[in-house]
């Protein structure tokens, strides 16, 4: 039996225009912010946030949800870092600041790479960001969930959960 490819295995798991958009949103948006991450996950099913920093924004239009941007505390000072070409080393109100601005970037990647498509939308709302962890989103049934987990690039942490992002959205068809 031969083995699947990457794109096989991603339609398998997820809608491809999802995946697709939240992958290459995350690229484009981490490029702006002279960093990378790699994918190393994809989920249907939701899961608890790891890290530290949450963006949340809702989106609408022919689709109702929202996307979430989580980060471990260390990848969002080294994202805001590159981003504001400044250095945090901490978290501080500024990095918090700048982590919705990153949500937005990729939130609005998202937006333009699903036009066209069965899960376009055409409004977004300002982000949110939460601080702190140990805190579970109720999801409704019946929404289209893809979750991407991405491995900052990152030599100097050595614990494998100070260099995650994830992004998810939570979509349903109005």
């Amino acid at each position: 039996m031969p083995l699947l490819s990457e794109t096989d295995v991603a339609q398998e798991l997820a809608d491809p225009h999802l995946v697709r958009a939240l992958r290459d949103s995350v690229d484009s948006a981490l490029m702006m912010c002279a960093t990378q991450a790699r994918c190393v996950g994809i989920s249907r099913v939701p899961g608890r946030e790891v890290g530290k920093i949450t963006g949340l924004i809702g989106v609408h239009g022919r689709v109702s949800g929202f996307v979430t941007v989580n980060m471990a505390e260390r990848v969002a000072i080294r994202t805001v870092e590159g981003l504001l070409q400044d250095r945090f080393g901490q978290l501080t109100a500024q990095v918090v600041d700048s982590a919705g601005e990153i949500t937005n970037l990729i939130v609005g990647g998202i937006k333009s790479q699903l036009t066209g498509t069965p899960w376009s939308f055409s409004h977004i709302t300002i982000p949110s960001v939460i601080v702190g962890q140990g805190y579970q989103i109720a999801f409704a049934r019946g929404l289209e969930f893809v979750c991407l987990t991405f491995e900052h690039d990152d030599e100097q942490s050595l614990v494998l959960d100070d260099r995650l992002l994830q992004v998810s959205i939570s979509l349903m068809k109005l």
